[in-house]
């Protein structure tokens, strides 16, 4: 991925969509937004315009949209990097994205690589490897895809995403919060996570019920471990299963009995009086490695 923001005016100056043209665009293809697939279209083009700039994204990068929509989001993105990777679920959209591209901004056409599929059923893409991931995530699915993109691509190297307020907030959060939880620490594996912007609901049609945020994730090396990372996340799971229990208590089941779930704390140092929401992803791959610690004799009876 290069290193260079993209130059905000090569969006700026591309034919972006606006509301009158998204609701024309949608009357014509008979497309009235659906909870199932949680369709929300940015109607506001100062909006995706920000979210190229705030990817940081440039001419070098290959970037995966998944749920482009009426295509506002990609309109932005083409004039700015190398190709777009478009993942739609909905084939109505799907088969309407190329020639609103071609329509607007036919110099960009050849830049956009569509792929009709559900996001989450996604293991390989065509063309060259993503270096990102820049989307406007629909809200039931935003975790499970940011998580599935960045296992099953190690390319993507920074993910840029529009999701729920309180989803990337918690996506976000670090040790020590009520909201701390899986999904803190399971993006923490992969990446530095940070809230990078807020966005109200007036910007969407239709409008949620809810705002929005922004949520960046920088790709960095996980914790250094001999446990996998499905064994850190199975700890993990475990951990957070029953949240207000102490870990001794809460990795009994994980560990095999309260005796084995302390032996693998103490080992990994943390205390087994700890809740899992005062830990940091270093910490669980710790205790990972130590789940089959023989249980200490004195503490067995």
């Amino acid at each position: 991925m290069t290193k260079e923001a993209a130059d905000p005016a090569d969006a700026a100056d591309a034919a972006l969509l606006g509301p009158a043209l998204i609701r024309e665009l949608a009357e014509r293809l008979d497309i009235r937004p659906t909870k199932q697939w949680g369709q929300n279209f940015v109607v506001d083009p100062n909006t995706v315009r920000k979210i190229v700039r705030v990817a940081g994204v440039g001419p070098d990068d290959v970037v995966v949209e998944v749920g482009p929509g009426l295509g506002s989001l990609t309109l932005a993105l083409l004039p700015v990097v190398r190709q777009v990777t478009a993942i739609e679920v909905d084939p109505r959209l799907a088969g309407a994205l190329e020639e609103t591209v071609r329509s607007l901004q036919p110099v960009n056409a050849g830049k956009l690589r569509l792929v009709a599929a559900d996001a989450l059923t996604v293991t390989k893409l065509p063309g060259p490897k993503p270096t990102a991931l820049v989307a406007n995530l629909p809200y039931n699915i935003s975790v499970p895809v940011v998580l599935s993109f960045l296992e099953q691509f190690p390319s993507i190297q920074r993910v840029l995403v529009m999701v729920q307020l309180e989803v990337a907030e918690r996506l976000a959060a670090k040790p020590g919060g009520k909201i701390y939880g899986v999904p803190s620490l399971k993006a923490a594996w992969y990446a530095d996570v940070e809230l990078a912007g807020r966005v109200g609901r007036t910007v969407f049609w239709p409008a949620p019920n809810v705002d929005s945020g922004l949520v960046s994730l920088v790709r960095r090396d996980p914790p250094a471990t001999t446990a996998s990372r499905e064994e850190v996340f199975r700890c993990i799971d475990a951990a957070f299963l029953q949240r207000r229990k102490s870990l001794r208590g809460a990795l009994a089941s994980w560990a095999g009995s309260p005796n084995r779930a302390e032996a693998a704390l103490r080992a990994a140092g943390v205390d087994p009086k700890a809740r899992g929401e005062q830990l940091d992803i270093t910490a669980f791959a710790r205790i990972a490695e130590h789940r089959d610690q023989p249980a200490d004799p004195r503490t067995i009876g």
